[in-house]
């Protein structure tokens, strides 16, 4: 399979815990879809200390993963919210 672009969309978006509203990420994000995955390379700022976790009610809302070859973490469904 290809690999994800790598220059990538220039539109970005925040990343927020839908339980206690913590910025998480701010995320180069291509398409109107729904947040399904984040691969690592576009993510412009992390706020997490732990990869996969809240940094603020430590609810774990994403698992590392590799797709089409490439680290990515698969977000957890309802545990997010896109701005």
């Amino acid at each position: 399979m290809a690999k994800p672009n790598k220059k990538g969309p220039t539109k970005t978006v925040d990343i927020y815990c839908a339980k206690c509203k913590a910025p998480l990420y701010k995320y180069r994000k291509g398409g109107k879809g729904a947040l399904v995955k984040c691969f690592k390379e576009r993510i412009v700022t992390d706020f997490t200390a732990q990869e996969g976790t809240c940094p603020g009610c430590g609810t774990v809302f994403a698992r590392d993963t590799l797709i089409r070859g490439t680290p990515a973490y698969k977000i957890i469904g309802g545990k997010v919210w896109v701005k």
